[in-house]
């Protein structure tokens, strides 16, 4: 969990302000090691958040560190997982473009709404900027809380076709209220509804993640 707001650690039913984060990994009081959860998902650990990550980049070791973007990559190498995923905050910031340096490919979630799409076209920005500098690599754009008869979806599709091109997945994660009540549990809703919608779309989602990280694994 990479993102101040800590939903991802809260979420999966530990308190941000009993654990130590990644911000100490990052001042280099303590090793990632030492700060993994085992969480009540088989197989699934997790690198918890807290506040103090909001502001890291700007106090301790990393003040004076003109590579700090570059420390998480760092940091992460030793680790001996199948997959780690990097939780980044919704903004553009320090930690989001650490977190792009660090990864191997990126996810970007959005919403069919206005205010995301426009995000999407500043976050290309960023990533352009970031990819003079550094290797990065979209894997593809997915989107949630779809409503298929949205009268503005091919719109925003357009505007998406168009900022990232041929990056949109084909699976979308439709509105289901089965999400918000397994957030409230704090378990996969493939657990709490496995014949919901939303269970059948991210089920989807990850199949075709993991066809599109084979296909860049046997380029590599």
């Amino acid at each position: 969990d990479f993102d101040a707001q800590a939903n991802l650690t809260t979420g999966l039913g530990f308190d941000p302000d009993e654990q130590d984060s990644m911000a100490v990994v990052l001042q280099g009081e303590k090793q990632v090691k030492d700060i993994i959860l085992k969480t009540s998902i088989p197989n699934m650990h997790l690198s918890p958040a807290d506040a103090w990550l909001e502001r890291v980049e700007v106090t301790g070791a990393l003040a004076a560190d003109r590579y700090s973007h570059e420390r998480l990559k760092n940091i992460l190498k030793p680790l001996d997982y199948d997959f780690i995923f990097i939780d980044t905050p919704p903004s553009i910031c320090w930690l989001t473009e650490s977190a792009l340096i660090a990864a191997n490919n990126s996810l970007i979630c959005a919403t069919p709404e206005f205010y995301s799409v426009k995000g999407l076209q500043r976050l290309a920005i960023f990533i352009n900027n970031i990819a003079s500098r550094h290797h990065l690599s979209v894997m593809g754009i997915a989107l949630s809380f779809w409503y298929p008869r949205g009268k503005s979806n091919s719109d925003f599709q357009s505007v998406i076709e168009s900022t990232f091109p041929g990056k949109l997945l084909k699976s979308k994660i439709r509105r289901d209220i089965a999400v918000s009540e397994a957030t409230i549990y704090g378990r996969p809703v493939f657990k709490t509804a496995p014949k919901s919608r939303a269970s059948d779309d991210y089920k989807a989602l990850t199949k075709e993640l993991l066809k599109k990280s084979k296909s860049k694994l046997a380029l590599h």
